[in-house]
């Protein structure tokens, strides 16, 4: 792992300083250099923008636990920081692709300002396509389905149906955010925020081999290749840029969870006090809606609203929760709340049919705080600028000992727009957004019922 002079700072600060607070430590920070190429050797070519098919960029939209020291990370929608057409909002043809990662910890020698040192290393770059053909805008297939006659995802904004709905499965358009590994290691489960869709897809080969069916009040029916656009044509279904971003499995393998980034345009949109989560039954694929309080800030004081990022299972019916706004490394400016919710959705209402903010309110499930990330990066001496904008991605790891006793391990990524990666374009300061992940330990006391993801995923090497 390359030690960058942010990774260096960062960990120069953390010397000496006590734990944030009881039960849940910090101990370790990792980072992997975004400006070189990914494994995906074929998409070297220059996209429309100008930028490198095939730049590692971002990999922290969504991370999922793999087994022994491996990870599955997903970046968006790929390099859009570049301007070169505003009318697709700068998107272009990249390939969505998972990466597999090891993240290996290890203990730190005495005297280290962390107690573990995190290695990052890509391993593998899997692309993702269809077996079956998608639609594309004109000019808006990716180059290398010419290569290989297929069907690969694409990045760009326009490449949709227009006489279809957003969650249209034969859409070219995909923007991953979620991401989970099934139990047996074969399927990778993705979600996004185009549609929203919930994918499956091949570990080996990255091919589609499922789409679960979400419900249609999710799906909006005015597309557009802008998302301001899209935004203000509806009034029904997910609010453009803010779909599925977050996906758990639960540990027997057999339900997704996913969490919408903000509320449905029927439930007031940005400025909506509750977002939906949707049960979804793998073998059936039978999908339950329940509702999730946001804590609104949307004050004159933090105007910005919260939204989710991402969530995981501690067992079969308790999650984490990953709420947070967007301050913080990226747009240069001070992270504020970043929180990391508990809750249980074992008896929650279900609100399928159910429409309105005011409506919403009486059947949300319950959350309580679990972990205030600001505060324990910010108390162990990671200054608040330092603090990545964008910590979207959530992962149980593996257990380690500290001080000789045993840890479950948190994993948290960021999503970094592929920004400072590219271009200093439009990035305050010209700061670079280095890929980060931070690693809390956290006493089996604070996860009363916790439960490792199940199956043979413990084991395998990849």
């Amino acid at each position: 792992m390359k030690i960058t002079p942010l990774l260096a700072a960062l960990l120069a600060a953390l010397f000496s300083m006590p734990a944030a607070q009881a039960g849940v430590q910090l101990i370790a920070i990792g980072s992997i250099n975004g400006h070189g190429a990914d494994r995906a050797s074929a998409t070297a070519g220059l996209l429309e923008s100008g930028v490198a098919g095939n730049l590692l960029g971002g990999v922290g939209s969504g991370l999922a636990y793999a087994g022994g020291e491996r990870f599955i990370a997903v970046p968006d929608r790929g390099p859009n920081a570049n301007p070169y057409n505003g009318a697709v909002d700068h998107t272009t043809s990249y390939i969505p692709r998972f990466h597999t990662l090891s993240l290996a910890l290890k203990a730190s020698a005495p005297g280290a300002a962390l107690p573990f040192t995190l290695s990052a290393t890509l391993l593998e770059t899997t692309l993702l396509s269809s077996k079956t053909p998608l639609f594309y805008a004109d000019g808006g297939a990716p180059a290398l389905n010419r290569k290989h006659k297929g069907y690969y995802f694409s990045g760009r904004s326009d490449n949709f149906d227009p006489a279809r709905a957003s969650t249209h499965a034969g859409n070219g358009r995909f923007d991953p955010e979620g991401v989970r590994l099934s139990n047996d290691g074969q399927h990778v489960y993705i979600s996004d925020e185009y549609g929203p869709y919930v994918y499956e897809f091949h570990r080996q080969t990255g091919k589609r081999l499922r789409v679960f069916a979400l419900p249609a009040e999710f799906a909006v029916n005015h597309l557009s290749a802008q998302g301001d656009t899209e935004i203000a044509s509806n009034l029904m279904g997910r609010v453009a840029n803010k779909g599925m971003e977050g996906l758990a499995i639960t540990p027997d393998g057999k339900k997704l969870v996913g969490i919408m980034q903000s509320p449905l345009a029927q439930d007031g949109g940005v400025g909506g006090g509750y977002t939906r989560i949707v049960t979804i039954d793998i073998g059936t694929g039978a999908v339950l809606q329940h509702a999730y309080p946001l804590t609104n800030i949307g004050t004159a004081a933090k105007p910005k609203y919260p939204t989710v990022s991402d969530i995981v299972a501690i067992n079969d019916h308790e999650f984490l929760v990953d709420e947070r706004d967007g301050k913080g490394l990226g747009d240069d400016s001070k992270a504020v709340y970043k929180m990391i919710y508990r809750i249980d959705l074992a008896s929650a209402p279900v609100v399928d049919g159910v429409a309105g903010n005011a409506n919403l309110a009486r059947y949300a499930v319950g959350k309580s705080l679990f972990l205030d990330v600001v505060h324990s990066l910010s108390a162990a001496g990671v200054a608040v600028r330092d603090i990545p904008a964008k910590l979207e991605g959530l992962a149980f790891g593996p257990d380690v000992a500290v001080g000789g006793v045993a840890k479950h391990t948190l994993f948290m990524s960021n999503d970094n727009d592929f920004i400072g990666t590219v271009t200093d374009t439009g990035h305050p300061a010209g700061k670079d957004n280095p890929n980060l992940f931070f690693v809390f330990a956290v006493d089996a006391a604070d996860l009363p019922g916790f439960v490792q993801q199940g199956g043979a995923l413990h084991k395998m090497a990849k």
